[in-house]
């Protein structure tokens, strides 16, 4: 089973952040715990991290030899229609993911363009909200695999 994780803009900057709102831990940090989670779980991830939409665009039209994807299109949540029909047309599941619970923020990132095409949402959790959705994308493949 293959996994793509697929960091969005800025999240390269976590650790230096407003770590009030995203944590202090840093985006290796938390690839290291993706990594270490994937091995306990028998699978493998792949780990991409863009500030680019067009690439991150690229990334998911590329990605249809993975299982599942977990993102967290970061401020693209709210305003890329580009990414929502890319993960609408790899027809893979994917699980949207945020550290910080969205609906708690500004009234504009109450609003997901993602959630829609999405198997589900994970957000509010800090690392963990990357811990619980790749477990949720996991679980989802084998659901899926099991039912075809």
């Amino acid at each position: 089973m293959k996994i793509l994780v697929i960091h969005g803009p800025n999240l390269n900057l976590l650790g230096k952040r407003e770590a009030d709102i995203y944590g202090t831990k840093t985006l290796d940090e938390i690839n290291t715990m993706l990594k270490q989670l994937a091995k306990d779980l028998n699978v493998e991830i792949d780990v991409r991290q863009s500030n680019h939409e067009g690439e991150i665009v690229d990334i998911i039209q590329k990605s249809k030899n993975y299982d599942a994807l977990v993102i967290n299109p970061a401020a693209y949540t709210h305003t890329s229609v580009a990414i929502r029909d890319a993960i609408a047309a790899v027809e893979i599941p994917a699980v949207e993911v945020h550290l910080s619970n969205i609906y708690k923020r500004e009234e504009f990132r109450h609003t997901s363009l993602i959630a829609p095409v999405a198997y589900g949402q994970i957000s509010g959790f800090g690392d963990e909200s990357y811990l619980l959705g790749l477990r949720a994308a996991v679980s989802i493949t084998y659901a899926k695999k099991s039912t075809s």
